[in-house]
């Protein structure tokens, strides 16, 4: 939710822009305004950019634009509207977007956070609990990793701020030596497909009254589709395997190197046909593939992985531990086959909202409040989503 200074825009009309653009610098953070209900919609019309808010004036919703130049994008700096009141968090438009590579060496300590679908509280309170931001939305977690598996979108009311906070945080991230993963989740994909079954009915809304249909908010004339489009399908991170989902026998049998299993998938993401050139994509966007299989969890007409298919992916890969999210399984983060594979999917919306610290190879369930407790092994379980 952004708020642009009408006076900052009305003198970049007077041709102060192109000075501003000289000197590299963002400009000044506007107050809060309480009118913002959703947004930055940020779209590339031409060679301008286009941003929209939207605002609730006593029960009317309407649109608030302002349009600069694309040359002075990385000038660009917006105000996005938190979950407390009147406190909101800069973002920087970024220079230029590039994709994601596919796998880190060399990492002893992350956060993993998977399926926030749009509870910002949750989010925040997660980071600002264990370390990771501080209560500005600074980055705080030095040279460490933050691993985000997958789901932040659908289901809550405040994806656009989820989605913006996490790009912010990225290039401080890498500021301080850190970095920022965010490995997509079948409702990423859903969402660029136009599969709108779990979105909130004000977002179809807000986009109407911008004139556009929902899924054309994560189209390629938007800062945020583009953003989307360079992120990955699965990531080795150290040594441990991430995806959404999971790698059933049918990915395992394909072996693809992470960065081929990336390169192919991705000019995809936006294909609502579903008919795909290669029979290896058939596989990696159904139910068999890395953002939506559910086999290690087992539940009505799937059959359950075995350890010798776990064990395969980690030889392939190289890896000691898989992790996922995906599917909820207990109400705390657990683990499986005695600590080679990790699920992250807990109910967030419903108060149990937790975090998986990894510390130089040991693994801890952290809550809002920073607490750590160890990461066991489960017994039989039980799918609840």
């Amino acid at each position: 939710m952004v708020k642009i200074d009408a006076l900052v825009f009305s003198a970049l009309a007077a041709c102060s822009l192109v000075q501003f653009a000289e000197k590299h610098k963002p400009m000044d953070m506007p107050p809060p305004d309480p009118a913002v209900i959703d947004g930055p919609y940020v779209l590339y019309r031409n060679d301008s950019v286009v941003v929209n808010y939207i605002e609730d004036n006593g029960g009317i919703k309407s649109v608030k634009t302002n349009i600069v130049p694309a040359s002075s994008k990385g000038n660009i700096s917006l105000n996005v509207n938190s979950d407390e009141p009147g406190k909101t968090f800069p973002v920087i438009l970024k220079s230029k977007l590039s994709n994601e590579k596919a796998e880190y060496s060399g990492v002893k300590k992350m956060m993993v956070i998977s399926d926030i679908e749009g509870n910002f509280p949750a989010f925040r309170k997660l980071l600002q609990g264990n370390g990771v931001i501080d209560e500005n939305f600074n980055w705080t977690f030095g040279k460490d990793h933050l691993v985000l598996v997958g789901d932040f979108v659908d289901r809550g009311t405040m994806v656009m701020e989820v989605l913006w906070l996490i790009y912010s945080l990225e290039d401080k991230a890498k500021a301080a030596g850190g970095y920022v993963h965010f490995i997509l989740g079948n409702h990423e994909i859903m969402n660029m497909i136009g599969d709108m079954r779990y979105v909130q009915a004000r977002y179809p809304e807000h986009a109407a009254l911008m004139s556009k249909h929902y899924m054309q908010l994560f189209g390629t004339d938007t800062e945020i589709g583009r953003w989307l489009t360079t992120k990955n399908v699965a990531e080795k991170i150290g040594n441990i395997m991430f995806a959404h989902g999971g790698f059933s026998p049918y990915f395992n049998h394909m072996q693809l190197p992470l960065k081929a299993l990336n390169d192919l998938i991705r000019p995809y993401y936006r294909d609502s046909s579903y008919s795909y050139p290669d029979e290896k994509l058939e596989i990696l966007y159904g139910d068999m593939g890395p953002f939506w299989y559910r086999g290690y969890y087992g539940g009505t007409g799937v059959v359950r992985a075995t350890k010798q298919q776990v064990d395969s992916t980690l030889e392939i890969y190289g890896v000691r531990h898989i992790s996922t999210g995906h599917t909820i399984i207990a109400d705390h983060i657990s683990s499986l086959f005695g600590g080679k594979l990790f699920n992250t999917d807990v109910h967030h919306a419903k108060g149990h909202s937790e975090g998986m610290l990894v510390d130089n190879g040991k693994f801890f369930r952290v809550n809002a409040s920073g607490e750590k407790t160890e990461v066991t092994d489960v017994g039989q379980i039980q799918i609840t989503k």
